[in-house]
């Protein structure tokens, strides 16, 4: 995983020393984005002329008054071959070994950061990873409400040496694309574990957005008292109350109790809204992107009724911000996590995901890879992330590569119908002719009903006869009159229907019952 540094240079601090300087992604080891232009900036004295040169173009700019330049290099192909890119200014500076083919941003939150390292089967994983055709580059930490114009890193050709504490399912989404695509493949691991995604949007954005006045105004009661000082001070009262107890534990032969947590800084950390778009998103934005990936939203559950409204926001803007147009951006729905629960009801992880499922279905360019079947009950960071990655690959091979011949999207609620004290329930996007189909035992497992008192009970459910498995029929003893049902609807659900291909059927629900999240 990575950690936070405490400082980070601002482009006027680079500026200071009078000479060309280029930020952290641009740089040796890069890969530009091919088939469209690249913008490619940095620093010098103000109203120097920057010349910058790559393979037959020369691109060249004056430096504005706070000494950025920004150059546009023309759409270039597919390139393996490295090549140097020059820039001459008050100095001259190189970056070399650089690729030209697809660029992908990865973000999140610490499943998203969750490295190579920490995957199953890592060892051989790591052993085989040498691919100069692969480059990474990770930002660091962040957490500011002033915007960074740069971060402290480096581009990586991807081995051994580097893969291991890289985001497993940005490295595993990447090497899908390369080996499949035959082109290099540039990936920014830009996670932050435990964030929220208001961090994620620009502060002012989110500030002037009425259906976050309540996040924000809790956020400004924060901010007007914390006192950090105060916190460092109760924790050390607190670790000294603590070496006391397991001095004494030692003695008496017994295990210590568990020490406490150093505190964050909330107001550097990765909830305060806009702190992550400023701190760790802004160095990056406008460089050339095919498209991002993400994996977050267990941080932000509880306001599970929201988090619709809140990433298309939080996409809209970043698309608005690269100046790319509508960019793809796939996303990985929640896992199944928590304990099973034996009587079905209310729960906010599932909430979340239809929220996620809506994500999909609002915005144009954005893809969902459901996951309910490769999640841990005791383990909020799952480790079958080259599954993970595979289904968002399959979007990106399919919406924008133009392969056809593989599945990509999993089976979704289209309608329910109600024939008597039976619903049933029909479905789209269901893949091949031959429907769905159940991954494990014959019984289909996770599905609930309920009639008009709204009271959910575990239903029996069984495929239509005579057709091509589109259709379940739903039923409960003592339901006479249905009006609902539910499908894999809690934290870690008991579920096995996919499709013939193996995508799990997404969860759903039919009604528009209130939801637990949405504020009494």
């Amino acid at each position: 995983m990575k950690k936070s540094i405490p400082t980070l240079l601002l482009a006027s601090a680079l500026v200071a020393h009078a000479e060309l300087k280029l930020p952290a992604i641009i740089g040796d080891n890069m890969v530009l984005q091919q088939k469209q232009a690249n913008p490619i900036w940095g620093w010098d004295t103000p109203g120097t002329e920057v010349t910058v040169t790559f393979g037959n173009q020369t691109k060249k700019a004056k430096a504005d008054d706070k000494g950025k330049w920004t150059v546009a290099l023309d759409a270039l192909p597919a390139n393996a071959t490295p090549a140097t890119m020059t820039f001459k200014g008050t100095t001259s500076a190189e970056a070399k070994n650089v690729l030209v083919g697809e660029v992908w941003l990865c973000s999140g939150q610490s499943n998203m950061g969750f490295n190579v390292v920490s995957n199953w089967g890592a060892d051989l994983e790591i052993l085989a990873s040498k691919n100069d055709q692969i480059r990474l580059i990770s930002v660091p930490n962040v957490g500011t409400q002033e915007l960074q114009d740069d971060f402290k890193g480096k581009w990586d050709v991807c081995g051994p040496e580097t893969v291991g504490g890289f985001s497993a399912v940005g490295y595993f989404f990447g090497r899908q694309l390369q080996q499949t695509l035959q082109v290099p493949v540039g990936l920014i691991d830009n996670s932050w574990g435990g964030s929220a995604a208001e961090a994620w949007v620009k502060r002012d954005v989110i500030d002037a957005d009425p259906r976050f006045k309540a996040v924000m105004d809790n956020w400004k009661k924060i901010e007007a008292t914390y006192n950090h000082d105060q916190v460092l001070a109760k924790y050390a009262e607190q670790k000294k109350a603590w070496e006391a107890k397991r001095d004494a534990a030692k003695a008496a032969g017994e295990d210590p109790p568990a020490a406490p947590r150093a505190p964050q800084n909330q107001l550097k950390g990765q909830g305060r809204p806009g702190n992550l778009y400023a701190g760790c998103l802004h160095p990056v934005i406008g460089y050339g992107i095919k498209g991002a990936i993400w994996y977050q939203g267990e941080s932000n559950a509880g306001r599970a009724y929201q988090y619709n409204e809140l990433m298309t926001l939080m996409i809209s803007e970043w698309r608005k911000d690269w100046k790319q147009g509508d960019f793809p951006f796939y996303f990985v729905q929640l896992a199944d996590y928590m304990a099973e629960k034996p009587e079905p009801g209310d729960s906010a992880w599932a909430e979340l995901r239809e929220s996620q499922t809506k994500t999909m279905n609002t915005l144009k360019n954005t893809g969902q890879a459901v996951i309910i079947d490769l999640g841990e009950a005791n383990d909020i960071h799952p480790k079958r992330k080259i599954e993970v990655a595979g289904r968002l690959a399959r979007w990106a091979l399919v919406k924008d590569y133009g392969i056809t011949t593989i599945p990509h999207r999993s089976p979704e609620y289209k309608s329910i119908e109600i024939k008597g004290d039976k619903a049933v329930v029909s479905f789209d996007h269901i893949g091949g002719g031959a429907g769905l189909r159940t991954v494990d035992v014959n019984e289909l497992k996770g599905f609930a009903i309920c009639g008009e008192d709204k009271k959910w009970v575990w239903g029996t459910a069984k495929f239509l006869p005579g057709g091509t498995k589109t259709k379940v029929e739903v039923s409960a003893p003592g339901v006479t009159k249905p009006v609902a049902v539910r499908y894999a609807w809690s934290d870690n659900p008991v579920c096995n229907i996919v499709s013939q291909e193996g995508l799990p059927l997404t969860p759903f629900r039919s009604d528009d019952f209130p939801l637990v999240t949405q504020p009494k």
